[in-house]
């Protein structure tokens, strides 16, 4: 049961924030985008340990190093 509420959670976030660019409510640049990006693909790097999914865990790895770069430099510049 964890590994599926990962899986829906993680994926729910990313989808979210994803129909929130394209529908021009969020740009690319906004913190929410970016931290939901974050948070979604770390709680999808979960769910491929559980499951043991190598390729899914170096799509989601790579997703989360570029989305909190994105949050930090965000904050940043925000300072």
């Amino acid at each position: 049961m964890l590994p599926t509420l990962l899986g829906i959670s993680g994926t729910a976030l990313i989808l979210y924030a994803f129909s929130m660019n394209q529908t021009r409510r969020w740009s690319t640049e906004d913190l929410a985008y970016d931290a939901l990006n974050a948070v979604g693909s770390l709680l999808l790097i979960a769910y491929s340990i559980l499951l043991s999914s190598i390729p899914f865990l170096i799509l989601n790895g790579v997703w989360a190093i570029v989305s909190i770069r994105d949050v930090l430099s965000y904050t940043r510049r925000k300072r």
